[in-house]
């Protein structure tokens, strides 16, 4: 089993950045994917970036949702940790922010396990 736990959510002007961070605690999964999702009032979840991860390069990848491409940035830390840098935030951003994790396969899903989510909010 594994636990995601989502923090760095807050309030910032547009223009501005934040870092959030995704703790992960169970079992191992230096191997997983892990991805960002976010979902606006009244509108459905959707996918914000993901990363693979292994011992080759080619085993890491990123992969971006248009909307976010080259604002955003997924990255791990420690071996439990994932990262998604916001950069030039704009109010459309505005989000609960999930953490997601699944065994190695694709990087747009389906995610096995969900942190409980972070609230940003962009004023403008």
């Amino acid at each position: 089993q594994v636990q995601l736990v989502e923090s760095g959510g807050g309030l910032v002007q547009a223009g501005g950045s934040l870092r959030l961070s995704c703790a992960a605690s169970g079992r191992t999964f230096s191997r997983f994917v892990m991805g960002w999702f976010r979902q606006a009032p009244g509108k459905e979840r959707e996918f914000v970036a993901a990363m693979s991860w292994g011992d080759r390069w080619s085993d890491r990848n990123t992969y971006y949702a248009d909307s976010v491409k080259g604002r955003f940035t997924i990255s791990r830390g420690s071996a439990k940790t994932v990262y998604l840098q916001m950069n030039s935030l704009k109010p459309e951003d505005t989000a609960v922010y999930y953490c997601a994790g699944r065994a190695p396969g694709p990087l747009l899903g389906p995610y096995e396990y969900w942190g409980q989510g972070t609230q940003v909010t962009v004023s403008s």
